[in-house]
């Protein structure tokens, strides 16, 4: 029998009037009790209709069938039980932390497509709360704070960032930003989404991407991934930044993130409410444009600039 992880930090994660039972393993994993994702949704432990139609071996609170079509892989790598020790040590039995966004976003994606039963939808305006909640520093800077382990990282702490998250050679290119994430940006811009369209996105697209995603990794990333990417005599990059990231950890993290900007996107009527909303969850008032961060501005850039509309078809 393998032996049991322990808790070496305990807290409580305050989320609204809710506080959810949450830890750190001896090997960093951070958790949240079992018991603690039914009260993050408003939930008892079961919560089952009686007409329900259930998937076995899944936990209660995602096994209905009507959410399965809208489970990915994230989800699927963050469902296993967890059993530990407490610092008391009691066996105890929790998941990966990862997993509340993600059932978040199963939440929100099956209400959009219409897919929820009547039950189901107050769970659908909880995932809305915590999203919010959620996204604001993200689930393991929330756990770090609640259990007091953040007290104990490495003082190098931008070192061991820059270490775990960058990659020392540059890895094969493969498909990283899902289409959903610029028909999203299409839609809330009021443009046209054709496969055409997407392939010639507007320059502009890829600074938002800078903004949106990569400068919410940690402080410091995102000015290495510019430096460690390499550029062509002309001064273009001849590789992506996620290609710089490591597996494990850089690309994890920024596939958490491209998932709570897309569940925002899907929530949002157009692009000033989006912003609206991104702003008030990152602390964010606006976005430079590509000037700043030394590109120059393309034609596109400089009508945007001066307010003008644009229509990828024009």
């Amino acid at each position: 029998m393998a032996r049991k992880l322990k808790a070496t930090h305990e807290g409580k994660l305050k989320i609204g009037d809710a506080e959810l039972n949450v830890a750190v393993l001896e090997d960093g994993t951070r958790v949240i009790t079992q018991s603690a994702v039914f009260k993050a949704f408003g939930r008892t432990k079961r919560g089952r209709a009686k007409d329900d139609v259930r998937v076995l071996n899944r936990p209660a609170f995602v096994d209905a069938k009507n959410l399965q079509p809208f489970i990915d892989e994230g989800l699927e790598e963050v469902l296993e039980m967890i059993e530990y020790k407490s610092k008391s040590g009691n066996l105890t039995e929790g998941f990966n932390a990862e997993i509340l966004p993600r059932l978040c976003k199963v939440y929100l994606d099956a209400r959009q497509s219409g897919s929820l039963v009547r039950q189901q939808l107050p769970l659908a305006r909880a995932s809305e709360i915590l999203l919010i909640s959620l996204s604001k520093v993200g689930i393991t800077a929330l756990v770090d704070e609640a259990t007091g382990y953040q007290y104990e990282r490495e003082r190098d702490e931008l070192q061991k960032i820059l270490k775990n998250y960058i990659s020392a050679e540059l890895l094969p290119w493969s498909k990283t930003f899902p289409d959903e994430f610029y028909k999203q940006i299409f839609r809330l811009k009021g443009w046209d989404y054709t496969a055409k369209t997407i392939n010639k996105r507007p320059g502009v697209v890829g600074h938002w991407t800078n903004s949106l995603i990569y400068k919410q990794l940690p402080p410091g990333v995102l000015e290495e991934l510019k430096t460690k990417t390499p550029k062509s005599e002309s001064g273009n990059y001849t590789a992506r930044f996620f290609q710089s990231l490591t597996p494990e950890i850089g690309n994890h993290h920024l596939q958490n993130q491209l998932v709570s900007v897309i569940t925002l996107m899907k929530i949002s009527r157009n692009w000033d409410d989006f912003m609206d909303k991104f702003n008030q969850l990152y602390g964010q008032t606006s976005f430079d444009f590509p000037e700043d961060d030394d590109e120059p501005l393309s034609g596109f850039n400089q009508k945007l600039k001066r307010g003008l509309e644009y229509n990828p078809r024009d």
